[in-house]
């Protein structure tokens, strides 16, 4: 597993980037550069389920190992979800299940916020990655500070 980190400014306060980033209208906005049709289902429950689905509603179930509305989340990636059956137990996917992917929002001054994430990935998905958080995240802040 390789440890990848993204870092923006964003001129707007920590909640809009927040709504922005979890919002089920705006998150296929900021994410279509990993998977056109991009979604995702949660309880907002640490411990509880989290689904980051495709078009289709195939993707991956994962778990919230922390949680603090708006400032942090961590997700914790469980296994593969397909045809609604989960795979936590399969030969590929322990391979890298527990990889994380962690969001971090923190005041800059008044006007200004720092959004970081940090993700747990396998070398064959950093172009997939590198793509989705830097033009994703340039969407986010087109998206806040319009």
């Amino acid at each position: 597993m390789e440890t990848l980190e993204y870092e923006i400014s964003i001129k707007a306060s920590v909640q809009k980037i927040w709504d922005l980033l979890w919002n089920q209208e705006t998150y296929p906005q900021w994410t279509q550069f990993f998977m056109e049709g991009s979604q995702f289902k949660t309880d907002w429950e640490v411990n509880g389920k989290t689904y980051f689905l495709d078009a289709h509603g195939n993707g991956m179930v994962s778990t919230i190992l922390s949680l603090e509305k708006p400032r942090e989340v961590v997700f914790s990636h469980l296994g593969m979800f397909k045809d609604g059956v989960e795979d936590t137990k399969s030969k590929e996917v322990i391979e890298w299940s527990g990889a994380q992917e962690k969001y971090f929002l923190r005041t800059i001054d008044e006007n200004t916020t720092e959004l970081r994430a940090i993700v747990h990935t396998s070398k064959d998905m950093k172009e997939c990655m590198n793509k989705g958080f830097i033009q994703g995240f340039e969407v986010l802040k087109k998206l806040a500070e319009a």
